[in-house]
């Protein structure tokens, strides 16, 4: 399927940029570029409009055209596109907010060997400019894929993707997209993602003070906090507490927080949510009665689980595997309980009658279920030829023997037509440089200590390469 010496020219190119490319790869990584919204500088923050400002730069110092769709999106590439004719790579330059528990700085861009910790460095930003160096490559090394390629970033992925939404409302789209922001090889299909929260609809007793834990809906909770009156636990009690939760008295208040292992919602397996921690300590100890404790046990059915079970919405099907529920941010507010649920249902679940029986649900509970968002699942027909051709030369460049797939997590394919992720994680090789350097849990994507490992990115874009030269008579739509 690939020509080795072709391959070879490529491997010692990216061999010889691999520096320049970790540098490029540093300077967005710096940005705390967190999308804000009701922000007085539209339309995600100054942040945001400051690394898009930065990435567009960056393309116009690799020789390329940009151009910036009023800070929603930009593009880097030709001038004159051909759109019937164009594949568009679609990144983003958001990220998630940083959490708790971080060895590093999450925006300092550590660099330690081939690795880069930081937040966005693998989610979304390394990736960003790994495919700007692949288009750079394929223009030095006067390669011929066929078809006219473009990289488009965005800077609204993570809290809901308004920013591909205006861009697809406003301006033409590629004839074929792809999006390196998942696993190898094709990943054709995604879980749909409900997005939601159980309000209480009585107000908290005289008991608690404050009640919250969590960060960004995506993310599993790594750290929830119980703020109480100090007369509701008593010295025998907050004993019991002390060693399962940290106890801080603070004047007339007793500040109750829980740990747990944050991670990416649509992922929960060997993860801890420190909501549900901390509500089953709690609960167990017995400091609570009336309204407030019936509120703590609410939220702790809510959070013990991440399958839906608790809910009758555990679907699960042959073609996306099992729905994911996740209760992610609690707070407090006008003295309500608020819990935020990040679902990703199987593909050919129905999201209506989920948020039905979620309705159902919290209603007996004396909780009113609002759903904010209801994001329909994406499937890209797994027969076209451009699937079989990317997985053929990524199994022959690796030694593997994957199949396409699909999966929870959302990238922007589910907004645009024609669309599947390519890419860039799980490249093979030995044990990863990270997990000797980070404390475990950590360097995962939405968790603490952030990692790119840049070897890996650098072997990953010589299989995009690749893999364009094998769509090169690929008819696109």
């Amino acid at each position: 399927m690939y020509d080795a010496g072709i391959y070879q020219k490529v491997s010692a190119w990216f061999d010889g940029h691999k520096e320049d490319m970790i540098r490029d790869i540093q300077r967005i990584t710096r940005i705390p570029s967190i999308a804000e919204r009701d922000t007085d500088t539209p339309p995600f923050g100054s942040a945001c409009r400051e690394v898009l400002e930065l990435m567009l730069q960056i393309g116009r110092e690799h020789g390329f055209h940009t151009e910036n769709y009023e800070f929603y999106a930009g593009s880097i590439g030709e001038k004159e596109k051909d759109w019937e004719n164009l594949i568009g790579f679609w990144n983003h330059l958001d990220v998630v907010p940083v959490g708790e528990d971080w060895d590093y700085p999450p925006f300092e861009a550590v660099r330690k060997g081939d690795l880069i910790i930081g937040r966005g460095s693998q989610d979304n930003k390394g990736p960003a400019v790994g495919i700007l160096y692949v288009m750079e490559c394929i223009r030095d090394l006067k390669l011929d894929v066929g078809h006219q390629l473009c990289l488009f970033i965005g800077c609204d992925e993570e809290r809901g993707m308004e920013d591909v939404e205006y861009y697809t409302s406003h301006y033409p789209v590629p004839a074929l997209s792809v999006i390196a922001d998942c696993g190898f090889p094709v990943c054709y299909g995604e879980k749909g993602i409900i997005e939601g929260k159980a309000v209480s609809r009585e107000r908290v007793g005289g008991a608690i003070l404050d009640f919250y834990g969590g960060s960004a809906g995506n993310i599993i909770p790594d750290r929830a906090v119980l703020i109480l009156k100090k007369e509701t636990v008593p010295a025998e009690k907050r004993k019991e507490l002390e060693g399962r939760l940290t106890c801080t008295e603070e004047g007339d208040r007793i500040l109750l927080a829980a740990s747990g292992s944050g991670g990416h919602s649509a992922f929960p397996e060997g993860s801890s949510n420190a909501i549900y921690e901390l509500c089953q300590a709690v609960t167990e100890a017995g400091i609570l009665s009336g309204r407030d404790a019936e509120l703590v046990e609410a939220v702790r059915r809510g959070t013990r689980g991440n399958y839906g079970e608790e809910f009758g919405i555990s679907f699960e099907d042959e073609l996306s595997g099992r729905l994911t529920c996740v209760g992610t941010v609690l707070r407090l507010y006008e003295g309500r309980a608020e819990l935020t649920f990040n679902i990703r249902y199987s593909i050919t679940a129905d999201g209506k009658e989920i948020c039905d029986r979620l309705s159902d649900y919290w209603k007996d509970r004396n909780f009113q279920w609002e759903t904010e968002r209801d994001s329909m699942p994406n499937y890209f027909d797994p027969s076209h030829p451009a699937v079989g051709r990317l997985t053929e030369v990524y199994n022959e460049l690796t030694g593997k023997a994957l199949k396409p797939y699909t999966m929870g997590g959302g990238t922007y394919a589910r907004k645009l037509p024609n669309a599947f992720g390519f890419g860039i994680g799980n490249m093979p090789g030995k044990r990863k440089p990270e997990e000797e350097l980070l404390r475990p849990g950590h360097g995962n994507a939405h968790g603490p200590d952030e990692t790119l490992d840049c070897e890996r990115l650098a072997e990953a874009m010589k299989i995009y390469v690749m893999g364009l030269l094998a769509l090169k008579d690929v008819e696109l739509k």
